[in-house]
């Protein structure tokens, strides 16, 4: 028999719901929520457990960050292991032997010369850190008036300060305008509707948008600017694909006015588009990544940030001996349950050939067929996927953005499928352990709240 768990109960009285008011939810409609909450009690594999004992197929990997899965037995050992031997260490002017290795385990896979690690807790502080690493490097050469940074319309960069600042998600951005980053510029997005509407993977027209860097290099010179800050695949903002030669492009026009260029990965890393990081499955290698979520299959919070080996050592470089050579650090960086979960992950992640199985098993493709089978589906506006990502793009509604897509994202919760809404893209992200027979029922479930969506 199913039983709901004792918050749901009471959430269904007034009582109850003020007995839910402690929590102030992130990204979330609170007020619209705690009326009817959704709550998960419970993981394993591709699935959830609702509280009212409904499986829930998880089609979004958690938040993007369950590559592996849930409830895997390596990593939750791994995890109770090290809480026993020992719960924390201190990270400034001290160290774990844990931390050394998970870092030189992330270098492994890490592409070029990004083999320098730098633990943070999450992908928002992974962003502010590495536009901290980047002033750092241009002031140890002596370019210290390099602090311009260009970023681009509709990225997310997490919601630290400067996140949001080089970050292009306006309603992000609105509140806080005041008081971001002052030295910022942002490139124009890389998604039209009219001419890369249902492209399969890259579409092929957009490479130029790349060149508007050079108006930007022009307009702010290039000995100011520090550096560009991209996603390979804007994930948040509604899977935006990049077009085919942008990134080339990016990188080509970066190298040509010596400015540094950073990919952010906390999405698309560890192996969602079937290699390690984009930048290999996309053949673009950038000066620093970006990461977090699935470094750890997100069962402890760490980030983590490559950056090219060269960079840190004339950081290290340009201090006096004995000095502290980069003014930066967090409490929690390289926590040892992380790191031991961290340890865990990865290598599970080579065990099983995760991180080159959507390829290798040619899921993406079976992931784009799919996908694209939902084209004729009521409200449907675009499709769009590339590796194990996809986005089903909705008509709005005249009556308002978003209450479509939040519709659909209610029913597919209801019908036992957890998807993502962004205003009215649908986004679907599934752990890489996802089965073609998960996929069908998926797309089948998405088919089903289409039609019953007005």
């Amino acid at each position: 028999m199913n039983q709901r768990h004792p918050l749901s109960e009471v959430a269904e009285t007034g009582a109850g719901r003020g007995a839910m008011q402690a929590l102030w939810m992130p990204f979330t409609a609170n007020r619209s929520f705690k009326n009817t909450p959704r709550l998960l009690v419970a993981a394993q594999g591709m699935h959830y457990r609702s509280d009212d004992g409904r499986s829930i197929l998880d089609g979004t990997a958690g938040l993007w960050c369950v590559n592996a899965g849930h409830g895997r037995e390596p990593i939750t050992r791994a995890i109770q292991e090290q809480a026993a031997r020992m719960d924390y260490a201190p990270s400034f002017q001290m160290g774990h032997p844990l931390e050394f290795e998970a870092a030189e385990a992330l270098a492994r896979i890490a592409p070029g010369r990004l083999k320098r690690v730098f633990f943070t807790n999450s992908g928002s502080e992974s962003v502010d850190t590495a536009l901290k690493i980047v002033l750092a490097y241009h002031r140890a050469r002596g370019q210290g008036q390099r602090n311009v940074f260009i970023g681009r319309e509709r990225g997310y960069h997490g919601v630290g300060f400067g996140g949001i600042s080089v970050g292009g998600i306006a309603g992000n951005r609105k509140v806080f305008h005041g008081a971001m980053l002052p030295n910022v510029d942002h490139l124009p997005h890389t998604h039209d509707l009219e001419r890369q509407g249902f492209a399969r993977g890259q579409p092929a027209w957009g490479a130029h948008l790349a060149d508007e860097l050079e108006r930007l290099v022009q307009l702010h010179d290039a000995s100011n600017i520090a550096a560009v800050i991209v996603e390979p695949v804007a994930g948040s903002t509604g899977v935006l694909v990049p077009p085919q030669g942008y990134l080339q492009r990016l990188r080509a026009i970066c190298d040509k006015h010596g400015l540094l260029l950073v990919f952010d990965e906390v999405i698309t890393g560890y192996g969602r588009l079937g290699a390690p990081f984009a930048a290999q499955a996309l053949g673009v290698l950038p000066d620093l990544i970006v990461s977090a979520k699935a470094v750890n299959n997100g069962t402890v919070p760490l980030g983590a940030v490559f950056v090219r080996d060269d960079l840190v050592d004339t950081v290290l470089e340009a201090a006096a001996d004995g000095a502290i050579e980069f003014a930066h650090g967090y409490t929690y960086s390289g926590h040892p349950l992380a790191a031991a979960a961290t340890l865990a992950t990865q290598q599970l992640y080579a065990d099983e050939g995760l991180l080159e199985r959507v390829r290798r098993d040619g899921l993406d493709a079976y992931w784009e067929q799919a996908l694209h089978s939902l084209r004729d589906s009521p409200h449907v506006r675009d499709i769009r996927n590339i590796g194990l990502m996809g986005a089903v793009e909705l008509h709005p509604r005249p009556e308002g953005a978003g209450l479509r897509g939040h519709e659909v994202f209610t029913r597919c919760f209801e019908m036992g499928a957890l998807v993502r809404c962004t205003a009215d893209t649908i986004a679907l992200s599934p752990p890489l352990i996802i089965e073609r027979a998960h996929i069908d029922q998926l797309t089948e479930t998405l088919r089903h709240a289409l039609r019953d969506t007005r």
